[in-house]
């Protein structure tokens, strides 16, 4: 199992995130039925929080990419502004997350 976790990590781009997140519920259910051993869980462990850490990057890139509409001006042309994850969530959330 340990070529195909390193297959895996060393394959190019990034997968979607559709990908990974299927792959972490595939993870999921196998840790869940106690099958694998003790070694096999933990390299799941590990390629499951690789696959998470992948997932908040990807989505910490998409907020920062996003564009809020804030009017429409009198050539019914969209007047956008940079969206702001802080002024979103405020200062007492853990932007950790994102």
């Amino acid at each position: 199992m340990a070529a195909k976790k390193s297959a895996k990590n060393n394959s190019g781009p990034e997968p979607a995130i559709e990908d990974s997140l299927q792959e972490l519920q595939d993870i999921v259910s196998s840790l869940e039925s106690g099958q694998p051993s003790l070694k096999e869980s933990l390299e799941q462990f590990e390629r499951g929080m690789a696959l998470l850490k992948g997932c908040h990057e990807q989505l910490e890139q998409a907020a920062q990419r996003i564009e809020i509409v804030t009017r429409v001006d009198q050539q019914g042309n969209l007047i956008t502004d940079t969206f702001d994850v802080e002024a979103t969530f405020g200062s007492d959330r853990d932007k950790s997350l994102f």
